[in-house]
């Protein structure tokens, strides 16, 4: 496992180390999971469109309270790019177009870290953070070569999870001056595992000219 010094030579936030990184493993990783996938199952109905889905679950006090809307729709022109890659995910996980179940069973495994032994969660001060006109998503340059340096240092697979929907926990307490911006986990990548095998498809280097 890394040491705490491997991850302070992360890029930082215009040099002010603003961010905190949180790690769950063991029994408290266990209890996250739990948790998450119990969130998850709450708001099914409202990921599968279902009527007056948004309305119930807000009068049971069981939306999400993360800190930034994480269903909001995509900006024009990036959903091309999405399909494409969730077809070969769940072509992988042998998931029909249709099989409703079987993409909540793909997607319970990105709440749940993929079974990784090791989640974290990356915090920025909540001053850090200007957010787009439309408040789609915030700034947060570096929270990938993060993940990326301390994927290089310690040789293990980080895999990206989505922890944004849920803020509060009974598990980790959370730097109260911070946004929660991302998560990630870290373990050995199965070689057998047939979604390992998939290479997400990036678009070509366009060069652009001077004027």
């Amino acid at each position: 496992m890394p040491s705490s010094k491997d991850a302070t030579t992360a890029p930082s936030w215009s040099n002010t180390r603003a961010f905190r990184v949180a790690l769950a493993t063991g029994g408290v990783l266990i209890a996250c999971v739990k948790e998450y996938v119990r969130r998850f199952d709450q708001t099914l109905e409202i990921q599968h469109h279902k009527r007056f889905a948004t309305i119930k679950t807000a009068l049971k006090r069981e939306l999400p309270d993360g800190d930034f809307p994480v269903w909001k729709a995509l900006p024009e022109g990036t959903s091309a790019p999405q399909v494409e890659v969730a077809k070969l995910i769940y072509g992988a996980y042998g998931v029909e177009r249709r099989d409703y179940e079987g993409r909540d069973n793909a997607n319970r495994r990105n709440v749940s870290a993929f079974n990784a032994p090791v989640m974290g969660f990356v915090f920025v001060h909540e001053k850090m953070l200007p957010m787009e006109r439309d408040g789609r998503w915030p700034h947060a340059p570096n929270s990938v070569p993060f993940r990326q340096r301390l994927t290089a240092l310690t040789r293990v697979q980080s895999v990206c999870f989505r922890p944004g929907a849920v803020r509060s926990s009974r598990n980790l307490r959370f730097p109260s001056t911070t946004k929660l911006i991302t998560g990630f986990c870290l373990g050995y990548a199965d070689t057998q595992a047939q979604i390992n095998r998939v290479n997400a498809p990036r678009p070509p280097i366009q060069l652009l000219e001077g004027k």
